[in-house]
């Protein structure tokens, strides 16, 4: 029995079906490659509960989710409950009267009675105290949001599979960031007039 050559029609046809096979692998692999990279994973500010998962559940250490502003709803008030732990004894800047473990969070004086609060996201490490504090006793200026230049877009992102609240989900890449309004809160139940 002879073997066949390189020229014979088996082993072209043998060549020819692994070739073709291969190129449907990986034809397969760059479309679901490409639609993966046009849906990025992102948190709904209208969800979140700042429940740390951001900060303990991310594959990335710190956490790609960060604190973000938006001042547009900032009241700039003296007494942040984002910055300040609620039961301050004093209005200092000490670490122990402070909420974010890591000093993210910078203060700076605008005019009496007005502060500025900005977010150093090199050191935030995604725990969401601050956007817990702002958001239970102050405006809710503080959110949480996932920042592209950090996250490596993993199929099943592992903080949204912890997300208590199914806060995080696939948005476009064109529109990554969910960002956070008065238009975008909730409604509000109206006040009963007191007698």
């Amino acid at each position: 029995m002879s073997q066949p050559t390189d020229n014979s029609p088996s082993r072209r046809r043998m060549v020819r079906g692994a070739a073709l096979a291969g190129l449907g692998a990986l034809g397969g692999y760059l479309a679901s490659r490409t639609q993966a990279d046009d849906m990025v994973w992102q948190i709904d500010p209208s969800k979140c509960i700042a429940c740390d998962k951001c900060a303990t559940e991310c594959v990335l250490n710190p956490s790609a989710a960060k604190c973000v502003h938006a001042y547009a709803m900032c009241g700039y008030c003296r007494l942040c409950t984002g910055y300040f732990v609620p039961d301050a004894p004093e209005l200092v800047e000490a670490a122990e009267n402070a909420q974010c473990p890591t000093d993210a969070i910078r203060r700076t004086f605008v005019e009496d009675p007005y502060f500025e609060y900005t977010i150093d996201e090199e050191l935030c490490i995604g725990c969401a105290k601050c956007v817990k504090g702002c958001t239970q006793f102050g405006n809710g200026s503080l959110f949480m949001q996932i920042r592209h230049d950090r996250c490596v877009n993993c199929n099943e992102c592992a903080i949204a599979v912890a997300c208590p609240e199914d806060a995080i989900r696939r948005v476009p890449a064109s529109q990554p960031y969910l960002i956070k309004s008065v238009q975008s809160l909730p409604p509000t139940k109206p006040q009963e007039p007191q007698a």
